[in-house]
């Protein structure tokens, strides 16, 4: 894996500046999420995506409104690339009315079917099967549209992945199998429960093209992306990516993250994805440092706003326990003729 940035031909001002804007406030947010889950202030467990921010803004380049995103967990960025609001995403955390489902799913539901961000799941390797599905409806619906699926490192040993690989590659899916390799399955380093911690590999048996990227440098995800959607919209069939960075904090906002060995994290930060690629872009004059300053101070507002907002926003009132659970609402109106 080349750890140079290289843009790729033709590649526009604003996009790169797209990119910057949206790693930057993917790692605010996170900062700033697992400090206001350390003072016991969201109403769930937050699981950062420090270390994913290259990924997160690759997706957020190459994604069509028509596309669906399933994630997992780990979700900040990936629904930040989706274009779902920010606001949404901390009233969701915040457990507040005006978040994605209502304040009453949290992080490990995080959906805005709107633009596409179909679904998330707090199952380790159960979005696999659902992108699969959906897949399957693109393809026989003929819309040209793509379906992404992420998932960590740890979800390739999970039985879900393999029938979805499987499946999508018989059928030949419109799908895109995109790996988040952290390099930690929550507390366990993958050397110790994947005899080849190169998952590509692993994934090739079932004969799809694969590749295994430098997932801290941003460019060379959005190539391996474009590479893989362009396959998708062309009808050739699925590609699995696997994207090797590092797990840059604990498993949730809150946990230990002691067993991580120091030189391994200290190296990993060297390459933390937004400074990184702010040097980059003034390094190459890519984008001038007015323009990157102004970006930053977006992102801040932006951050700071969101924050702002889920707080004011009103709890779920008792009532809504039953609202969103079943299709036929007619038992709760029973028990309140009692």
């Amino acid at each position: 894996m080349d750890q140079t940035l290289e843009a790729p031909v033709g590649l526009a001002p604003d996009a790169l500046a797209r990119m910057y804007h949206l790693m930057l406030v993917t790692t605010l947010a996170d900062k700033k999420s697992a400090a206001e889950a350390k003072a016991g202030r969201l109403q769930a467990a937050f699981y950062p995506v420090r270390g994913m921010e290259a990924v997160c803004a690759a997706l957020g380049e190459v994604l069509r409104p028509e596309d669906r995103l399933i994630s997992t967990y780990r979700n900040l960025g990936d629904a930040l690339a989706k274009r779902v609001p920010l606001r949404s995403i901390m009233a969701e955390l915040y457990g507040r009315t005006e978040g994605t489902s209502k304040g009453k799913g949290g992080p490990m539901h995080l959906q805005d079917q709107s633009v596409g961000f179909t679904a998330t799941t707090g199952i380790v390797g159960a979005g696999l099967p659902i992108a699969v599905g959906l897949a399957m409806a693109a393809q026989m619906d003929g819309g040209g549209s793509a379906t992404v699926v992420t998932f960590g490192d740890g979800a390739t040993s999970i039985g879900a992945y393999h029938e979805a690989m499987n499946f999508a590659a018989l059928w030949r899916l419109p799908v895109v199998f995109v790996c988040q390799n952290n390099q930690w399955g929550e507390h366990t380093k993958i050397t110790d429960y994947a005899p080849s911690p190169e998952l590509a590999q692993r994934a090739a048996a079932y004969t799809i093209p694969t590749e295994r990227v430098d997932g801290f440098d941003p460019m060379a995800c959005l190539r391996a992306l474009q590479t893989a959607m362009e396959r998708v919209r062309r009808d050739e069939g699925p590609t699995f990516l696997e994207f090797v960075h590092y797990r840059l904090t604990g498993h949730t906002g809150t946990a230990d993250y002691s067993y991580v060995p120091k030189h391994e994290l200290e190296a990993a930060l060297e390459r933390d994805p937004a400074p990184t690629f702010r040097r980059w872009l003034i390094d190459n004059s890519l984008l001038p440092e007015e323009r990157i300053a102004e970006i930053e101070k977006q992102a801040e507002e932006y951050v700071e706003d969101a924050f702002a907002y889920a707080r004011s926003c009103a709890f779920p009132p008792p009532e809504a326990l039953y609202t969103d659970v079943f299709a036929d609402d007619s038992w709760v109106r029973s028990l309140s003729d009692e």
